[in-house]
């Protein structure tokens, strides 16, 4: 089966077939939407992650006549009522910055005190066939954002995430540490148990 990622987003495609290839699933027949630069990104408009997730597979299955998948996912920080939410990638205004982002989050949230600082990253992963048959998967994790960013590893707010049980963020473990955890990872795998059973 030949599958399109509705992304160009790199580190989230190399995260992606990181994960893919951990769970098994060839990499030989998957594409990105650098494969179709004719094809514009999909506006991110749906108030849920699954909206927009489902809005981005089903849009480039149609377009491209390949299955497709595409995820939306983002920080959920309940001291800020669920914000960044959907907003998460361009928090801090288009174009979206991680460093911007997370200065913003950190400003403020800055009064806020430890006990209070619990968040989850969410993914919600789409795929969606030509043909419009279309299932979503969504995977969890819930931790607390930190103080001040720590770590080089990964992207978007990973340096100021503590996933629950752990004293290091995302951005301080290894690629592996993190996906084994991540709310990707998680939306990934149950992904592949559907393609297993395709």
């Amino acid at each position: 089966m030949n599958i399109v990622l509705a992304t160009t987003n790199k580190k989230k495609i190399e995260e992606i077939k990181d994960i893919f290839e951990d769970a098994g699933i060839p990499l030989d027949n998957v594409f990105t939407l650098k494969d179709f630069p004719e094809y514009p990104d999909v506006v991110e408009d749906g108030e849920t992650f699954e909206e927009n997730a489902v809005k981005k597979a089903k849009t480039i299955a149609e377009r491209t006549c390949i299955t497709a998948i595409a995820d939306d996912s983002g920080l959920e920080v309940d001291a800020l009522g669920g914000a960044p939410g959907v907003f998460s990638a361009r928090y801090a205004g288009e174009p979206s910055d991680d460093k911007k982002n997370v200065e913003k989050l950190l400003n403020e949230m800055a009064n806020i005190p430890d006990e209070k600082r619990k968040a989850r990253f969410v993914c919600c992963i789409a795929i969606a066939s030509p043909e419009g048959e279309i299932n979503t998967f969504l995977g969890y994790v819930e931790g607390i954002i930190g103080r001040e960013p720590k770590g080089e590893n990964g992207f978007g707010y990973d340096p100021v995430f503590y996933p629950e049980g752990h004293n290091r963020t995302f951005a301080e473990m290894s690629g592996d540490e993190k996906n084994a955890m991540s709310h990707r990872g998680r939306a990934i795998r149950q992904l592949q148990g559907y393609l297993k059973k395709k």
